[in-house]
């Protein structure tokens, strides 16, 4: 099948991905802001680049897109039907990075918190905030 834009549509709709400072995170960071949470954002020196470093709770919090991230039974991760084994090569590595990411940070004594984009939807925003409150707390 072949891809319903033309290359240079499809280069330049990529070239809009942004990979930090997605509306998902800004939702977030602004969130625990308001709650008196002081945070670095994507500390390079930290397995995994994480979103979010809360060292006075010694917590990671990733925002993954449930694209980019494979997030199994979602109905915001549909596998693209053109070019489908690059696109599952390329999540699949994402899923095992984010894995190897996690094992090295709790071996460090990192507590992590993943959080979902679809799960910062309007719908379950508020629930997934609160959670993330309690989890902090």
């Amino acid at each position: 099948m072949a891809d319903v834009h033309d290359k240079k549509t499809r280069s330049y709709n990529m070239s809009q991905i942004k990979a930090t400072n997605t509306k998902p995170e800004i939702l977030v960071r602004k969130f625990l802001h308001a709650n008196s949470f002081r945070y670095s954002l994507h500390k390079k020196t930290l397995p995994g680049k994480p979103d979010i470093v809360l060292p006075k709770y010694k917590t990671i919090i990733f925002i993954h897109g449930c694209f980019w991230h494979g997030h199994k039974n979602c109905k915001y991760f549909v596998v693209p039907k053109t070019r489908t084994q690059w696109w599952l090569d390329k999540i699949n590595t994402n899923k095992a990075n984010d894995a190897k990411a996690v094992k090295a940070l709790k071996k460090e004594g990192w507590k992590i918190i993943t959080i979902w984009e679809c799960k910062l939807r309007p719908a379950k925003l508020d629930r997934t905030l609160s959670s993330l409150l309690k989890k902090l707390s």
